[in-house]
């Protein structure tokens, strides 16, 4: 993220605001920034007396500005980094007064995740003029695999279009958890290897020919064994594979087909823009909607419903072996 890097490189000239105010509904960037500021701003030898992390659990607005108003101790500058701070969202307005007149010789760092500051309100614009405010935006889930493959050339990577989605698909959007599955894959893969799907499956553990992904192709395929095939796997490793996320997936697969059925412009660049997905995945959603007309669309997405209701255990106990078989059922 651009804004991410600006951040950084300013702070790496020396160019240190007194407040950032790090909110958001994606947690893996505040906590970068948050960790940039925690091993660099201070030497080593200054962290001891001038580097302080508060949790916003267990204090208050008073705590805060006390540990911000001290001076720093034998250094230029002290580091208050105030974690958790949503907790003080009913509060958070009372910082107005000290961001109105910042400590010159603090950072303050608030990490305010799955929230945000209210604009209309007097700390945001305070904290505009004094300091940062970074908010932090989630990745729709088919910005993902540009992220993962952004995220290992920048380590000396690259990665196949398969083994890319093939990590969204396991991972979901959650950029922290992904991130560590990368670290891991640049510890066990040389420098300069394009990362494939039987990288990951030999490093992450994740099946590269037993996955939703794999079931999904399958399904659009009208594959019957393939899928029977699969959905043995994941009977036999429900762990690895819940249902929950199999019959999402599928879900907003088929609501994806649904809206295509209903589109007046089929040509990939419209399908694209409308459905919200890469050009790459329109020949999917083309040749299911081959297979799968729009009134039979309909029964298999109300067909979904149920067993999501059924596998959340509501009105039924089925194992997970049963509501896979039901699954395919249902839809072939």
């Amino acid at each position: 993220m651009e804004e991410v890097k600006q951040i950084v490189s300013s702070i790496k000239n020396g160019n240190i605001a007194p407040i950032y105010f790090l909110t958001g509904e994606e947690p893996y960037y505040i906590d970068k920034i948050a960790e940039y500021i925690e091993k660099n701003v201070l030497t080593e030898e200054e962290r001891g007396f001038n580097q302080v992390i508060l949790y916003g659990k267990e204090i208050s607005i008073e705590d805060i500005v006390g540990n911000a108003k001290r001076y720093p101790m034998m250094a230029e500058r002290q580091v208050v980094i105030v974690k958790e701070a949503q907790h003080l969202s009913r509060s958070i307005e009372n910082l107005v007064s000290y961001s109105d007149q910042p400590q010159p010789s603090t950072v303050l760092v608030l990490c305010y995740k799955y929230n945000k500051l209210d604009k209309r309100k007097k700390l945001y614009k305070s904290i505009k003029k004094s300091g940062i405010i970074f908010e932090s935006k989630k990745l729709y889930e088919n910005q993902v695999a540009d992220w993962i493959k952004k995220s290992l050339h920048s380590r000396g990577y690259g990665i196949t279009f398969k083994a890319a989605n093939l990590l969204v698909e396991f991972l979901g959007t959650d950029l922290g958890k992904i991130d560590k599955e990368l670290e891991k894959l640049s510890l066990v893969v040389p420098k300069g290897i394009e990362i494939t799907p039987e990288a990951i499956e030999a490093n992450i553990g994740i099946s590269k020919d037993y996955n939703n992904f794999e079931l999904k192709k399958a399904i659009v395929e009208r594959d019957v064994l393939k899928a029977t095939r699969i959905v043995s796997y994941f009977a036999q490793n429900p762990k690895d594979n819940p249902f929950v996320l199999t019959i999402t997936l599928l879900y907003s697969f088929f609501i994806q087909v649904l809206t295509y059925h209903g589109l007046k412009d089929h040509s990939p660049k419209s399908v694209s823009s409308a459905l919200g997905i890469r050009p790459y995945f329109v020949t999917e959603i083309q040749a299911a909607a081959k297979n799968y007309p729009m009134r039979r669309v309909s029964e298999i997405i109300s067909n979904l419903r149920e067993l999501d209701v059924k596998g959340k255990g509501v009105g039924s106990n089925m194992a997970q072996e049963d509501l896979l078989k039901e699954l395919l059922f249902k839809i072939f």
